[in-house]
């Protein structure tokens, strides 16, 4: 007695063990860690614009529901509020007091800022041009604004400087009542940025729990608000819807998965207690899964834990082919004896199958290869060491014949059944073989958890808001931002010549909203002292309209220009200090720069002048196509991990079976599932490249069952009838897992859940129809 407890003494203290690190490891649900590690600069170019830099603090709000002067009203009280709290850093929507800051700092800044800053711009004959324009501008319907600045800005720096930075290929959103408003009236639109990124999204949710909590207030103490709507999009908010999302089909498709598993298992064993015994294994496995995922990469991705649900289908296979077969006055000691080559083998393939995910170059699906490999291990552990102590003695799984029924059914039919088979096995062939177009899904908003409606909610305010979705970039990598900055002005004047060659609309630069600190030296070092510029300006205006002594603001500024200290990024208002950070990102010891193209007319010709006169290490990069090569390289990794798992599972089987008849009873009828699953899934669209890895799985889960129908040799009626009832239960509990998997609004789970479902039950079909009777005999 003492040495049958052991191992499961030991088995709880592990089990212990693995639920204290469990519950101690950090769970996360970024979608980032199901893409590839980023390699080369295209590459981390894409990633930074998708889940870093300044670009993922940024929410878009709107607020509808009321008229146009409520509305304006609610955007001024909630902006006022959420600007107090430290989770919100700026808040844009028109109200003027950001953008009169902007202002004022271009002002003052302006001659280190703009480029027309040389020592012959502030020569008598550089004035006198300048003088000559302010002329002509004060003739134009712009003269009463020009004649404002007229005094402290005769050389124009301001105005110049204001339409630049007002550029972005973009065009801003109607102010009315101080608030920005969309193009039909209807919705007050806000632009704010979060103190912490994107990913971070516990303070991301925050952020949001402050905007929804302050808006609450502000719409509670202004009449006729009560109809009023918040609604925000961003990266962060995708970051925490993704979240939820996440949770709740985590939790609710495992209550479920469990529930129906439970139901499928009292209906054969009718005793609670053998119930709990049956699903050990499952929960020992999930526990030793969950820790070894945790201690290897230091964090557990909901995904990889919601993958656990289909541990249910897997790991309880374990304990229903031990439990079930057990025949009346037998011992689950003699059943495990009789029965463990064959299991062995089954949960052997299965984690070589696994084991080809720890190859990846994706963390979540190396995550979901060491969950399953970990979980399996410790669940046939269990099942082999620590179950048959505690089976009760005599127990007989009494309902299990009316489950298998219809597999010998199904077996009596065989003949007629394999015949049906074989005619779709080829049909599915010639149809894989003949399909029209690419078999794949390659539009990477289909990955997306998010519904296409909150898709599109970003798109339209992005573009009421004049943010513009670029496609194109040019990026690279400097060693800090004096040299990033550097090589910015020096792409200027790469760039310059393509707008005014129409090849291009507009261009970003980190440098137009912060000019090296050399740049600007040498623009304070072109100003000229007092007396000269006095002289200088005197002779400007001789034989013009203009007086001499209107032009002493300009002196005065110049004057405190030459004194001024240098602009820093901490010296940067609000609007300006979130551009330059959407462009100029912290990447490993240096910075990625990353500085969007509008208006592109011809990208070939781009490429190629980038390529010819660029600073060295500046690359042009179209996001679609980065897009699309990342898809490509996911597909190709997806099959090859597949390919290679397949070739595993092979592998085992022909060491373990050693007999190339024994081999094609198993391997044949899974290969006759895949091809028909495959088939069935491109009839209704795509495959996805989440599908590949459920073809894996059909492999590693099919393989068993198939294992079994080829292992009844010399079978008595009773041992085969309990083997059919157990095959049977354990496809039950499969498919249900899978099923239901199936219903999940993540992409991942959804495809995986819905490809294995339809591979295993087929699995269980296509084995059935093409095993042989054993010893000849008709099948029961």
């Amino acid at each position: 007695m003492r040495r049958s407890w052991l191992p499961a003494g030991l088995c709880l203290a592990l089990a212990l063990l693995c639920a204290v690190i469990a519950a101690r490891s950090p769970y996360r649900t970024d979608m980032a860690d199901f893409l590839p590690h980023a390699h080369s600069l295209a590459q981390k170019a894409l990633d930074a614009q998708v889940s870093s830099g300044g670009a993922s603090r940024i929410l878009l709000l709107q607020i509808t529901g009321a008229p146009a002067p409520t509305l304006a009203a609610l955007s001024r009280s909630l902006s006022d509020r959420v600007r107090r709290d430290p989770a919100i850093v700026d808040v844009l929507n028109g109200d003027g007091e950001a953008m009169a800051g902007m202002r004022s700092f271009v002002w003052r800044n302006r001659f280190l800022l703009s480029a027309n800053v040389r020592p012959q711009s502030f020569t008598a004959a550089g004035l006198h041009i300048a003088l000559d324009h302010d002329l002509a501008l004060l003739s134009s319907p712009f003269g009463a604004a020009a004649a404002q600045s007229l005094p402290a800005d005769p050389t124009g720096l301001a105005l110049s400087l204001a339409q630049r930075l007002a550029g972005g290929g973009g065009h801003g959103p109607l102010t009315e009542d101080g608030a920005w408003l969309s193009p039909d009236g209807k919705a007050a639109l806000l632009l704010l940025r979060t103190r912490a990124p994107g990913f971070d999204i516990d303070a991301q949710a925050h952020a949001l729990h402050v905007i929804d909590r302050d808006f609450a207030a502000a719409r509670g103490s202004m009449s006729g608000a009560g109809g009023a709507r918040l609604q925000a999009t961003g990266p962060g908010v995708f970051a925490v819807d993704t979240r939820d999302i996440t949770r709740r089909d985590v939790t609710r498709l495992s209550i479920l998965a469990s529930a129906g598993a439970i139901l499928f298992l009292l209906i054969a064993y009718r005793s609670p207690r053998v119930l709990l015994l049956g699903l050990l294994p499952v929960a020992c496995g999930a526990l030793a899964a969950t820790a070894a995922v945790s201690l290897a990469f230091g964090f557990v991705h909901a995904i990889t834990l919601g993958f656990g649900v289909t541990l249910i289908g897997e790991a309880m296979d374990y304990s229903i082919y031990l439990l079930t077969q057990t025949l009346r006055g037998d011992d689950a000691g003699r059943t495990l004896a009789r029965i463990w080559p064959t299991l062995r083998l089954g949960a052997l393939t299965s984690i070589a199958g696994f084991c080809t995910m720890l190859l990846s170059d994706f963390t979540g699906f190396a995550q979901l290869g060491l969950f399953s490999v970990a979980g399996l291990i410790a669940a046939a552990g269990v099942t082999r060491f620590v179950l048959p102590a505690l089976v009760p003695a005599g127990f007989f799984a009494r309902g299990a014949d009316g489950i298998g029924a219809p597999l010998r059914l199904l077996l009596r039919g065989q003949q007629q059944v394999r015949v049906l088979l074989a005619v779709l096995v080829a049909a599915s062939l010639v149809a894989l073989l003949t399909h029209r177009g690419s078999m794949w899904d390659d539009n990477l908003l289909n990955l997306s958890p998010l519904p296409a409606a909150a898709q599109a909610l970003d798109q339209r305010l992005s573009r009421e808001l004049g943010i513009p979705g670029t496609r194109y970039f040019v990026a690279y990598h400097a060693e800090g931002l004096q040299n990033a900055l550097t090589i910015s002005e020096q792409l200027q004047s790469v760039l310059e010549p393509l707008v005014q060659q129409k090849a291009l609309a507009g261009y970003d630069l980190p440098s137009l909203v912060l000019p090296s600190e050399r740049t600007q030296a040498a623009r304070r070092a072109a100003l000229p002292d007092a007396a000269t510029l006095r002289a200088n300006l005197a002779a400007a205006t001789a034989d013009t309209p203009f007086r001499m002594g209107i032009f002493g603001p300009f002196l005065e500024d110049v004057a405190k220009a030459r004194a001024a200290p240098l602009m820093t990024p901490a010296s940067l208002p609000p609007p300006l200090s979130l551009r330059l950070q959407s462009m100029v990102m912290p990447e490993g010891r240096g910075w990625l720069v990353l500085a969007p193209l509008h208006g592109v007319a011809d990208p070939a010709l781009l490429r190629t002048r980038l390529a010819a006169e660029a600073p060295r290490g500046v690359v042009f990069i179209d996001l679609n196509q980065q897009s699309a090569a990342l898809l490509h390289t996911f597909q190709h990794e997806a099959v090859m991990l597949a390919v290679v798992g397949s070739i595993a599972v092979l592998l085992l089987l022909c060491a373990g079976l050693r007999s190339l008849r024994r081999v094609m009873a198993v391997a044949g009828p899974v290969a006759a599932a895949v091809t028909l699953t495959a088939a069935a899934l491109t009839l209704d669209g795509k495959l996805s490249i989440f599908m590949v890895a459920g073809f894996l799985l059909i492999v590693a889960l099919g393989s068993n069952y198939c294992l079994f129908f080829a292992a009844r040799r010399g079978d008595e009626p009773e041992a085969w009838r309990r083997a059919l009832a157990s095959i049977m239960l354990a496809n039950l509990c499969t498919v249900a897992a899978y099923g239901l998997l199936s219903l999940s609004r993540l992409p991942v789970l959804h495809d995986i859940g819905m490809t294995v479902a339809i591979g295993t039950f087929l699995c269980l079909v296509c084995g059935a129809a093409f095993s042989a009777p054993p010893d000849g005999r008709p099948a029961p």
